[in-house]
């Protein structure tokens, strides 16, 4: 292990070590937890666990950059999203529930050069708070990749999505309904935004008018990324700009 390794993983055992002192916690809570971590294993559900952390981790590492604030990953993102033809439109079923949503915007560079040819990696769940790939909708549907155009401009039509429950009737359920925390997440679109010589830009957009903005399990709702959605005609649409901050390079010395 290397040495940073040493000293995290020392000053975690010694701060459990407080905690269970300053607690009083006994042997029978002691093998509950224990008994708890090993269902958590068996139940495949460590990525809810440690997704509690996650805004910690992405709020301390992006701290100084410039540009747009990110957020959490989360765990239903899917890799090879195919590059959609224009006009843009995730896609969907011939039947899909759910108010048209138009989603416009700009990708710009943190000091407001246009960004031409940058790519938008988007999914989303359904109206009924479900994603394809992890559920029995089928893996490639309300997923795709959009590539700016002249000006960094982009334009994407969609569906507006639901809130949803992380799975919670395993174990992880169980820590949530302990500490009587629910399981829902506001509704929101995901993406990855991407240009060359440009860090990437991990994010989430939240629908101002849904349940949970102020209380997601995630914890990962900023207010620079909630979203203000208005009707025209028979859709939403609402229009977000991206600043991506450039690479840092490396300065020598001697």
């Amino acid at each position: 292990m290397n040495k940073r390794g040493e000293q995290v993983v020392g000053e975690l055992r010694r701060r459990i070590t407080a905690l269970i002192a300053d607690f009083g916690i006994t042997y029978d809570e002691y093998q509950a937890a224990t008994q708890w971590l090993i269902e958590v294993g068996e139940a495949g559900e460590w990525p809810l666990v440690v997704a509690l952390f996650e805004h910690t981790v992405e709020q301390r590492a992006h701290k100084d950059r410039a540009g747009s604030p990110g957020t959490i990953l989360g765990p239903f993102y899917l890799p090879g999203a195919p590059v959609l033809q224009a006009p843009y439109e995730l896609p969907h079923r011939s039947d899909e529930k759910g108010e048209r949503l138009l989603i416009t915007g700009r990708v710009l560079s943190a000091d407001g050069t246009p960004l031409p040819g940058a790519v938008l990696d988007v999914w989303q769940a359904d109206a009924d708070g479900l994603y394809s790939g992890f559920s029995e909708i089928p893996a490639g549907l309300l997923r795709g990749k959009v590539i700016t155009g002249p000006e960094g401009r982009f334009e994407l039509r969609t569906i507006a999505p639901a809130p949803y429950t992380v799975p919670h009737d395993g174990p992880f359920g169980r820590l949530l309904a302990a500490c009587g925390w629910h399981p829902w997440r506001p509704a929101h679109v995901h993406l990855i935004v991407s240009a060359d010589e440009h860090e990437q830009l991990i994010t989430q957009l939240f629908l101002d008018s849904s349940d949970y903005i102020d209380s997601d399990v995630a914890g990962a709702v900023k207010d620079s990324l909630i979203v203000h959605p208005q009707r025209h005609g028979d859709q939403l649409a609402f229009d977000y700009e991206f600043r991506l901050a450039p690479v840092r390079t490396a300065v020598s010395v001697g």
